[in-house]
């Protein structure tokens, strides 16, 4: 369970755990809940035999049943079991009894990355840019092993000990192979081929990458409105504003106009985020946000 530097060995040893090991619940002291969600509680957890530190994931069989996305966990821990990213949680394992299934993932020390954002208000530019260029080479891998995430937004990415940020829910995720149809993710992260029910690719997370850079700068997604078929309206017309306050740079507002685009085909890619001014003027080259 120890995790190794030399990222080849570290995934054999990987690969060898899930092998020779079952783990079962009592391989574990588990400590305070770090979180919950709709299906279980999140909590800290150290390996007994390695004293590893990891976070517990911790979903009622009967609550997965019920809501019938026993088939999207079992696609979720497939897809997140085998990425390697500094960017990415990992996902080291699992496990199962009579009536939960177990998650052994990567610790996030510094927690959510959503109550951050709440409690700053607004992020600056150095920080949004640091954060959103990490984003892009982790979509930049995703997109590479034939993976779309489907619902990048504060409330699925964690911060790590050094203050790195992390993508920690794959439950859309799908492999990329057939263009899809399905309406998933949130509301306000949609994209317009979603809402009017077109076929989408991996575009969709070039746009949420978009949103959320208006997110982090602004406090609010762009597109936010009292009603859900107002807000369907403005992000079909890509009703796209920037207030006056917060103030945010040209340059930035430049780089959220090239991704939040209508004609998923015409998004600007990935590798030319990276190469945007504004990403090049202030994002930390190291991937960190250190304050």
């Amino acid at each position: 369970m120890a995790i190794s530097t030399d990222s080849r060995s570290e995934e054999k040893a990987a690969q060898h755990s899930q092998e020779e090991k079952r783990w079962v619940l009592s391989d574990f002291e588990v400590g305070k809940a770090l979180g919950r969600g709709k299906f279980g509680h999140v909590y800290l957890a150290r390996e007994k035999r390695s004293n590893q530190i990891v976070a517990l994931k911790v979903l009622f069989k009967s609550q997965l049943k019920q809501s019938q996305v026993e088939h999207q966990l079992r696609r979720e821990v497939e897809i997140q079991s085998h990425l390697r990213h500094p960017n990415i949680l990992r996902l080291y394992g699992y496990f199962y009894d009579q009536t939960r299934v177990y998650l052994i993932l990567e610790y996030a020390a510094k927690g959510e990355l959503y109550k951050e954002l709440q409690r700053c208000k607004h992020f600056s530019e150095r920080r949004s840019a640091t954060y959103i260029a990490s984003l892009a080479r982790a979509l930049i891998y995703l997109h590479g092993k034939h993976v779309i995430h489907r619902d990048i937004k504060p409330e699925n990415l964690l911060i790590g000990v050094q203050g790195e940020l992390k993508i920690a829910d794959f439950g859309w995720s799908v492999h990329t192979f057939n263009r899809r149809r399905t309406m998933c993710g949130t509301l306000d992260y949609l994209p317009p081929e979603m809402v009017e029910k077109t076929e989408h690719d991996y575009h969709v997370d070039i746009w949420s990458l978009g949103i959320l850079c208006y997110e982090f700068l602004y406090g609010l997604p762009p597109f936010e409105a009292k009603e859900h078929s107002e807000t369907y309206r403005r992000i079909v017309k890509v009703d796209l504003k920037f207030p006056a306050k917060p103030f945010v740079s040209p340059a930035a507002k430049d780089l959220i106009s090239q991704m939040l685009v209508k004609n998923s085909a015409h998004r600007l890619p990935l590798n030319k985020v990276l190469e945007h001014p504004w990403i090049v003027q202030n994002a930390d080259p190291s991937g960190v946000y250190r304050g």
